[in-house]
């Protein structure tokens, strides 16, 4: 079952083109319809009260022509001072709803935008981890910032000016029909090539604005993921590959931008040409119609405001349709992210794992990550409370996927895990991980003090717990070099070895306490010396503690009270290190085949 926000449309609606992600981003922002309402109002007024302006300049300027040429140089300028006087009123509310819209629509964006945002680091945290494994994090990260920013930006730059442009061009069609038919047709005729180029454009480079947001996703995943393995592409030589692959993916993104950026760029020029012939087209008829006496000098000048008033809106519909464009490009990718299926809601699960023993019982659990590939077939065991139990196994065997469904990272295909005789599955995901502390072969730290990442998870924790921890481990001494010591704040500048980095996790994981103890190839990023110093941490920080140990170096779990041995799915055999040595099978195999390497 899925929930959140995200997810208000069906699967298969997902926006395609220009019109359903307008109706998407109207559905999103409805909590904020009232507010756009209003300024999308204000902003329609603004420009009403700018569409009487060349009305009264046509008096204006026709009192003017009739004092000079009939009145003998005498003029009303009790009457000019009045129309100029309602003019500059009638300009200045029109600047101050223009405010408030702007004020409005800025606000509102910038709101929708960062709740977008908030919603997307939202909907990461109930995606299943099978989604991060096959989508590149680069790309997760480009819809975060540059697809959201690109809707922000198009409905607060695009949304009003879309609204206006039409209020625009409605009111200074009505009024050139009132002041002139004739040279309203005129008006008419001269643009009519700008509506029939704007139309055809739009709906040739839509599909060229959708690859140019999949290019930036693509390139931001590929950018991401050769960064991260910066070191491993220097060392086999891969710069050139590497290289060779990114101007295959930038010359796509190129392509695809060029193409959207020039089919919807022609838009303008179009619509300049349009607004100049029609300037001449109304100088020309304008003065046949009033050499005939048919219309006055003012009609003219009106109608010269009139034809900025009509065709300027047509360049901005063009311009706000280019970015909406891109914005429905846009949308389509974060509607998509949002419309991913979620981990099923576990809101009505009131079980919890409370004040555990450990016991642990695997029940012929299958499992496979793909459809018709199992990895876990029929995996049974039964841990003890407090058993130190240790996973081995060759590469592939499923030693992490254990660890995975044991922390329901991943659901079981079949069979049943227990706890303490409580299915896992009848208790939420965030109780069961409670129960577990985690030290992976993989060192994650944030960017904060030592002190902050020690007491990831239990900040309530004391300093000295904290050091305490340190001491374990066998990293105080060297924390106490620092700048800083325990203030240093772990960043770029910030030189530590891998092994540091590793012993900072354990130490992470013994301030936790939890009673389920997780270590993932704990070990296997620190020398042999250090190695010596973590093993006796890490033997009393089992003590008293399920544990799970999966390694590779078969030295350092001598001493675990069970060791399963686990090849392609299967405990193949199960006993403590004496025991398995003394059946001098495949557990045999693997401990002899590392002391001959080690030799």
């Amino acid at each position: 079952m899925s929930h959140g926000r995200g997810n208000r449309f069906s699967q298969d609606e997902k926006p395609k083109n220009l019109t359903l992600a307008i109706k998407h981003l109207i559905a999103y922002c409805r909590n904020y319809l009232t507010l756009i309402i209003l300024a999308l109002l204000a902003g329609f007024f603004a420009i009403v009260l700018q569409a009487f302006g060349p009305d009264n300049l046509k008096v204006l300027t026709d009192e003017i022509a009739n004092g000079l040429s009939i009145n003998g140089g005498k003029i009303n300028t009790q009457l000019i001072n009045e129309i100029a006087f309602f003019l500059i009123c009638l300009y200045l509310i029109a600047a101050v709803l223009n405010f408030i819209d702007y004020y409005i629509m800025a606000t509102i964006t910038s709101k929708i935008a960062q709740e977008m945002r908030n919603e997307i680091s939202q909907k990461i945290n109930r995606l299943p981890l099978k989604y991060f494994d096959t989508t590149a994090h680069g790309d997760i990260i480009s819809r975060i910032t540059n697809d959201v920013d690109v809707i922000g930006q198009s409905l607060n730059q695009n949304l009003d000016t879309l609204v206006q442009s039409t209020t625009t061009f409605i009111g200074a069609l009505i009024m050139m029909f009132y002041t002139d038919w004739m040279m309203a047709l005129t008006a008419i005729f001269s643009s009519l090539f700008g509506f029939i180029f704007i139309r055809t454009m739009i709906s040739r480079s839509q599909k060229y604005f959708d690859a140019q947001q999949k290019g930036l996703g693509d390139i931001n995943g590929y950018i991401e993921e050769i960064y991260s393995g910066h070191t491993i592409v220097k060392v086999y030589n891969g710069t050139k590959q590497a290289q060779a692959t990114f101007k295959t993916i930038n010359d796509k993104l190129y392509d695809s931008s060029w193409k959207s950026q020039f089919l919807s760029g022609l838009m303008m020029p179009m619509m300049m040409f349009s607004g100049n012939f029609g300037y001449v087209m109304i100088c020309v008829v304008g003065a046949s119609l009033t050499y005939r006496g048919m219309i006055s000098f003012g009609v003219i000048v009106a109608f010269m405001m009139y034809i900025r008033l009509f065709n300027q809106p047509l360049s901005q519909l063009a311009q706000s349709l280019q970015a909406l464009q891109r914005a429905a490009a846009a949308g389509e990718r974060v509607f998509e992210f949002l419309n991913e299926p979620e981990l099923s809601d576990e809101s009505h699960k009131i079980k919890k794992l409370q004040n555990i023993k450990g016991a642990v019982e695997f029940r012929h659990v299958h499992f496979g990550y793909e459809e018709n590939q199992v990895v876990i077939k029929d995996f049974s065991a039964n841990i003890k409370a407090g058993q130190k139990v240790a996973i081995v196994g060759p590469t592939g065997a499923g030693k992490t996927t254990i660890v995975n469904l044991l922390m329901r990272f991943y659901e079981l295909d079949s069979g049943q895990i227990l706890i303490d005789g409580i299915p896992i599955d009848q208790v939420s995901r965030e109780n069961l991980r409670r129960q577990f502390c985690m030290v992976l072969q993989d060192t994650w730290l944030f960017e904060g003090t030592i002190t902050e990442n020690v007491s990831y998870g239990k900040p309530q924790v004391g300093f000295a717990e904290v050091k305490a921890a340190c001491k374990a481990v066998g990293i105080h001494h060297f924390i106490l070099t620092l700048p800083q010591g325990y203030d240093t704040v772990l960043n770029d500048q910030t030189s530590l070895s891998t092994g540091q980095k590793q012993l900072l996790t354990i130490a992470r994981a013994m301030i936790f306490n939890a009673t389920l103890l997780i270590l993932d190839e704990a070990t296997s990023s620190v020398d042999t010396r250090t190695e010596k110093i973590v093993q006796e941490a890490m033997d009393k920080l089992t003590k008293g503690r399920t544990s799970f140990v999966i390694a590779h170096r078969l030295s350092t779990i001598r001493n675990a009270d069970l060791i399963l041995v686990i090849d392609e799915g299967d405990i193949v055999e199960s006993g403590t290190h004496l025991q398995l040595l003394k059946n001098n099978g495949f557990y045999t195999e693997l401990y002899n085949s590392q002391f001959e390497q080690q030799t």
